[in-house]
């Protein structure tokens, strides 16, 4: 299964100042899944800006990189308020699911322990992986996985995250390359984002933000699972 790509209007951990403006000249192009940070903008911006992208029938996503209980309360009450389709990050509390609980809104938080800013996300695959399951079985939707924030093995982590759940899983940070994208389909992960890799042109060097992001869309569409595994490690 080919996995969704989530477009976020961000860079360095933050949403840009000129994302309405970004979406309003690309709401056309075929991705469905648009999200950006909950640091950037202004509230009323911010909720113009999930209508602009609910008016043009995208999926809506917000993540919140903020790692305290009352910043993660805080994300989450944007969320709802904004109109949001699904949340993303947050250190996982239970104030925040239970918050979230009979709202129209999906909770991805981070498994694992993530830290700084940018965020890193250390510990044992093991440690990851038995957060993961605690957290599915608290009743959260799917996970925001640092994989290439991680200070181990991203493509071991990815397959055994997966393999140890059932819930979507969305591989976030970092993915900046072919090879990357093709290791979160090797490992069966729902999704994944980019943002800074588009603004930093990292597909298309001499392209825009749209060039870039049509180029991740369309190697999605036009790549063949075989031809996928050609992008892994040793071709594998």
């Amino acid at each position: 299964m080919r996995p969704e790509l989530i477009v976020m209007l961000t860079h360095h951990d933050q949403t840009v100042a000129n994302a309405i403006e970004m979406f309003d000249e690309m709401k056309d192009l075929p991705v469905i899944h648009w999200g950006f940070k909950d640091v950037g903008l202004p509230p009323d911006k911010m909720k113009q800006l999930v209508k602009n992208m609910k008016d043009a029938g995208k999926t809506t996503y917000l993540e919140v990189v903020s790692l305290s209980e009352a910043e993660g309360l805080r994300g989450a009450q944007i969320a709802v308020e904004a109109g949001f389709d699904i949340l993303m990050g947050t250190v996982y509390f239970d104030s925040i699911r239970d918050y979230l609980r009979g709202k129209p809104i999906r909770y991805y938080p981070f498994p694992g322990h993530v830290h700084s800013h940018p965020s890193i996300l250390d510990g044992t695959i093991d440690e990851i992986v038995a957060h993961a399951l605690q957290l599915e079985a608290k009743g959260v939707h799917g996970f925001d996985l640092l994989a290439y924030r991680y200070t181990g093995d991203a493509r071991a982590l990815l397959k055994a995250v997966v393999s140890a759940t059932h819930i979507p899983l969305v591989s976030a940070g970092s993915v900046a390359t072919f090879e990357r994208i093709a290791e979160i389909w090797e490992a069966g992960a729902w999704g994944f984002t980019i943002g800074g890799a588009f603004f930093e042109k990292k597909f298309v060097p001499q392209g825009s933000f749209a060039d870039n992001m049509m180029a991740v869309w369309n190697w999605l569409e036009s790549t063949s699972e075989a031809e996928m595994r050609r992008y892994l490690p040793e071709g594998k």
